[in-house]
C-alpha cells in the first residue's frame, strides 16, 4: 500500500454534517454553514445572534451540539489516522482493514479492530509466542483433524530449553495464544459488550464496612458514630443491583463515590451460564477435533480472563461517560438559572455577612456597586449587643439611604435576620431585607480577583460586599467565582473536570452575552465572559475606560489596544453604553446593521432616535417591507424587537422569598408545618429548599407535583420561591423531606 490516508482525508465534512444534522433534525447545509462559521472563529453567542441567516435560525444549543459533535469527529479521525499509519508499518494493512476502519464511526469499534495489531505489553499469550507455540496455535485455532495421534504430534513442540517441557505445558501455552485471539476479535467484543449492557450492577459493602456503620465493636460511642458518618450515606447500597440499563446517573455516580471512599465495591452481574453456552457455539466449530476438550477450557478462561473484565470495563466507562453527561447538564442548568436571577437592581445595598463569635460583618455599596464603608456588629451571641448594633446600622442607612439589606445564609444568619427583622419593624424603616447564598463568596473573598479589587480591606469585608453585590445583580458578582464553587450541581467532584469547566463556562458565557453589559461600569470578570473578549482584553478594555473616561460610543472600543475588527464584530452588540452618542449602542442591534435601521428611520420619515423605543410605531411594521440583501428576515425581525423594547434584560422581576418567623433550626420544625423557601439545587431525584433552617429540606421527584413528573427541571428551577410542607424531620441526620403536593 503506497500510503495511507491523512487525518484530513479521513475527517469528511459532508458526512459529519450529515450525521449531525439527523441528530438535530435540521439540514445538512445548516449544519455545514454553521460548522464554517465556528472554523473562522465565530462564537457561539455571536452565531446564535447575529448569523441566523445562515444558519436558518439554529439556537446555541443546536450550535453547541454542533460544536461538541465535529470536536468529536475531528478526534475520531485523528484516532483513526494514527491507526492506520501504525498497522501499515507494521505490513499488515490490508484493504478491507482499512475499510472497516474508515467506515467506524464508535471510538470503542476502532480500538477494537486495532487491538490485534496494537503494541502490548507481555501477556501469556506473547510469552507462549517467544516459546515457539504459535503454530501450535493455529492448528487449534483451525480445529481441523489431525493426521496423526494427537500425543505424538503435540510432542515436536517440547522443547525444555524454551521452558516448553512437556506436551501438557505445550498445549496449555498453544491454547494461552488462541484465548488471546479470540478476545482481540472486533466482532465478538461487540458481541459481548452488548450482552454485558444488558446485565446488572451489582453493588456491595467491603468488608467491615457493614459493622462500622453500625458502631460495632467500636471502643466508645464516639468513634462508632464518626464510623457511621463515613459510611452511613452509602448504606443503602451494601446490598444493591439494578439493571444497566435502568440505572440513573446520580445512583451510579453515589455507588462510584463509595468506591472511591473504600466504603463499597461495585460489579458487573451477567448471565454467565447463557453467555459461555453462547461462546462455545461460536467458537468451537468442530466438535470430533482431538484438542476439543483444551478448546471448551479455553473459551472458559477467554470470558473469564479477558472478555468479560474488557466488557466490564466498557460498560463502567459508558456509565461513567452516560452519568458524567447528566450531572454536567443538571449543573449547567442550575447554573444558568442562578446566574439569570433576578436582580434587584441599582440601589444602595448594605450587605451582611452573619457570624457568632467574630462578630457580622457590615459593608455598604453605593447604586454602581463603589464599596463606601464597613464595619462589624455584634448583635447576636455571646456579646448579644443588640442595641449598639441597631444604632450602627440605623446610623448607616439613614447617612447613605440604604434601601436593599442582603443577609447571607451562612452562620447564624437566622440569627442576624431576625435581629434586622425587628430592626425594620421597630422604626419602620422602607428597606427591603433579603437572605441570599453565600456559595462561593469565601471563595471569591481570598481570591487574587478580591484582593486586586480591595487591596485595603479585609477577607471578611470581602465577603459582605460579594454579599450585597450579589442582591443588586447576581449575574456581574457571580462570574468572579469559579462556577464550581458555587456548589448547584450533584456529585460534581466525580465527574469529568475538563466537560464540567467547559459546560460551565458556556452557561456563563451564554448568560452574560444574553442579558448585555454596560462596558462603562462591567468589571474586568464579566467583561471577560463577553464574545470574542476573554480575560486579557477585558483588562485592557477597563484600564482603557480608566485612563481616557467612560466610552461614549461603540466605536470608541476600537482605541482600545489589541482589540482589532474580529474582535469587535464578535463583541460589539453585547455591549451596552447607556446616553451615548448613538441611541443604538444602548441595544443588542449589532453595529453592521445601524444602516438597516437608518433605512428603516428614514422609510418612516423620523430619525433613528425617535424610532429606537418607539413601541407603538415599531408595532406596525411589516419586516418583509425592509428586507434586501444586507439584512435578511431574520435580522429585520430582531431589530425590529430591539427597536420596541432596546437593551431589554431577560431577567425575572425581582422577589423576595418570606422565612417563616420563630423557624431558625432543625428543631424548631415539625410535620405538617406549611413554609415558604428557595430553590438552592435542582438533581435527577428532586429538588433542595432553603427554609432558613441552614439544612436545605429535600423535595422527592414524587412529592414536587401532584401529577408524574419525569424531569425536576419541568416544573421547578433554581431560585424559584416555592411554598412546601414539612413531611418528616430527621434531626440526628440532619435530613429533613419536604412536599409542594397539595
Amino acid at each position: 500500500m503506497s500510503s495511507t490516508p491523512s487525518k484530513d482525508d479521513v475527517f469528511e465534512l459532508t458526512t459529519v454534517a450529515s450525521n449531525i444534522a439527523a441528530q438535530l433534525s435540521v439540514s445538512a447545509h445548516q449544519v455545514v454553514r454553521a460548522i464554517e462559521l465556528l472554523a473562522d472563529g465565530n462564537t457561539i453567542p455571536f452565531i446564535a445572534r447575529y448569523r441566523k441567516e445562515a444558519t436558518r435560525g439554529l439556537d446555541e444549543v443546536a450550535l453547541r451540539v454542533i460544536d461538541d459533535a465535529v470536536t468529536k469527529a475531528r478526534e475520531l479521525a485523528d484516532r483513526k489516522a494514527t491507526v492506520l499509519r501504525s498497522i501499515d508499518e507494521q505490513g499488515q494493512l490490508t484493504d478491507s482493514l482499512m475499510r472497516q476502519i474508515l467506515d467506524c464511526d464508535q471510538r470503542q469499534r476502532l480500538e477494537d479492530l486495532y487491538l490485534p495489531y496494537k503494541p502490548k505489553r507481555r501477556t501469556r499469550a506473547s510469552i507462549a509466542r517467544e516459546r515457539g507455540l504459535q503454530p501450535l496455535a493455529d492448528v487449534l485455532l483451525r480445529q481441523q483433524r489431525l493426521q496423526q495421534p494427537a500425543d505424538s504430534f503435540l510432542q515436536r513442540f517440547v522443547d525444555p530449553s524454551r521452558d516448553v517441557p512437556d506436551t501438557a505445558a505445550a498445549l496449555a501455552g498453544a491454547c494461552d495464544i488462541v484465548a488471546e485471539t479470540w478476545s482481540e476479535d472486533a466482532d465478538l467484543r461487540a458481541w459481548m459488550l452488548q450482552r454485558a449492557e444488558r446485565g446488572e450492577i451489582v453493588s456491595r459493602a467491603k468488608r467491615g464496612k457493614r459493622s462500622a456503620s453500625t458502631g460495632a465493636g467500636t471502643s466508645s460511642l464516639e468513634a462508632g458514630e464518626q464510623r457511621s458518618a463515613a459510611v452511613g450515606k452509602f448504606d443503602v447500597y451494601f446490598n444493591h443491583t439494578e439493571r444497566i440499563d435502568r440505572i440513573p446517573s446520580h445512583r451510579f455516580l453515589a455507588m462510584k463515590r463509595g468506591e472511591a471512599e473504600g466504603v463499597l465495591r461495585t460489579s458487573l452481574a451477567i448471565d454467565d451460564d447463557f453467555v459461555l453456552d453462547k461462546l462455545r457455539q461460536r467458537l468451537i466449530r468442530n466438535l470430533n477435533f482431538e484438542f476439543v476438550r483444551a478448546l471448551v477450557d479455553t473459551v472458559e478462561d477467554c470470558y473469564r480472563r479477558l472478555l468479560l473484565p474488557a466488557a466490564e470495563s466498557a460498560v463502567m466507562q459508558n456509565l461513567k461517560e452516560k452519568s458524567d453527561d447528566d450531572a454536567i447538564r443538571v449543573f449547567a442548568r442550575n447554573i444558568r438559572e442562578l446566574l439569570l436571577a433576578a436582580p434587584a437592581g441599582p440601589r444602595v445595598t448594605m450587605g451582611l455577612d452573619p457570624g457568632f463569635r467574630t462578630g457580622c460583618k457590615v459593608a455598604v455599596v453605593d447604586d454602581t456597586g463603589k464599596y463606601l464603608t464597613g464595619t462589624t456588629v455584634y448583635p447576636t451571641p455571646p456579646r448579644n449587643d443588640v442595641a449598639g448594633a441597631g444604632q450602627t446600622l440605623l446610623d448607616l442607612i439613614t447617612q447613605h439611604n440604604i434601601k436593599l439589606i442582603a443577609i447571607g445564609n451562612g452562620t447564624a444568619s437566622r440569627e442576624t435576620d431576625a435581629f434586622v427583622t425587628a430592626l425594620i419593624r421597630q422604626h419602620d424603616l422602607q428597606v427591603t431585607k433579603v437572605v441570599v447564598s453565600e456559595a462561593g463568596a469565601s471563595v471569591y473573598s481570598a481570591s487574587e480577583l478580591a484582593v486586586a479589587e480591595y487591596p485595603d480591606l479585609d477577607v471578611t469585608v470581602r465577603g459582605a460586599i460579594s454579599i450585597a453585590h450579589r442582591l443588586q445583580d447576581p449575574l456581574a458578582e457571580l462570574v468572579k467565582i469559579d462556577p464550581k464553587a458555587i456548589g448547584v450541581g450533584q456529585y460534581q467532584h466525580d465527574v469529568n473536570q475538563t466537560q464540567l469547566q467547559k459546560a460551565l463556562n458556556r452557561e456563563v458565557e451564554s448568560c452574560v452575552n444574553a442579558v448585555g453589559v454596560d462596558v462603562n461600569t462591567a468589571s474586568p470578570s464579566l467583561l471577560s465572559f463577553v464574545a470574542g473578549i476573554g480575560p486579557a482584553l477585558a483588562k485592557r478594555i477597563v484600564e482603557y475606560r480608566d485612563s481616557c473616561g467612560r466610552f461614549d460610543s461603540r466605536e470608541d472600543l476600537l482605541n482600545v489596544p489589541k482589540l482589532g475588527a474580529k474582535s469587535f464584530l464578535q463583541c460589539a452588540g453585547f455591549l451596552r453604553i447607556r446616553d451615548g452618542r448613538q441611541p443604538l449602542d444602548n441595544s443588542a442591534v449589532h453595529p453592521e446593521s445601524y444602516p438597516a435601521v437608518d433605512r428603516i428611520a428614514a422609510a418612516l420619515q423620523m430619525s433613528t432616535r425617535d424610532l429606537v423605543g418607539n413601541a407603538a410605531v415599531v408595532s406596525k411594521l411589516r419586516p418583509e417591507d425592509f428586507v434586501d440583501s444586507s439584512a435578511g428576515d431574520f435580522t429585520i425581525r430582531d431589530i425590529l424587537a430591539e427597536l420596541a423594547k432596546p437593551g431589554r434584560d431577560p431577567r425575572a422581576e425581582f422577589r423576595a422569598a418570606q422565612f417563616a418567623e420563630g423557624i431558625h433550626e432543625i428543631s424548631d420544625l415539625s410535620e405538617g408545618m406549611k413554609l415558604e423557601g428557595v430553590v438552592t439545587n435542582v438533581t435527577h431525584f428532586g429538588a433542595f429548599v432553603d427554609i432558613g433552617v441552614h439544612q436545605d429540606g429535600l423535595v422527592h421527584i414524587s412529592q414536587l407535583a401532584n401529577h408524574f413528573i419525569s424531569d425536576p427541571a419541568k416544573v421547578v428551577s433554581v431560585g424559584d420561591i416555592v411554598t412546601v410542607t414539612v413531611l418528616e424531620v430527621d434531626a440526628a441526620r440532619k435530613r429533613i423531606r419536604l412536599s409542594r403536593r397539595a
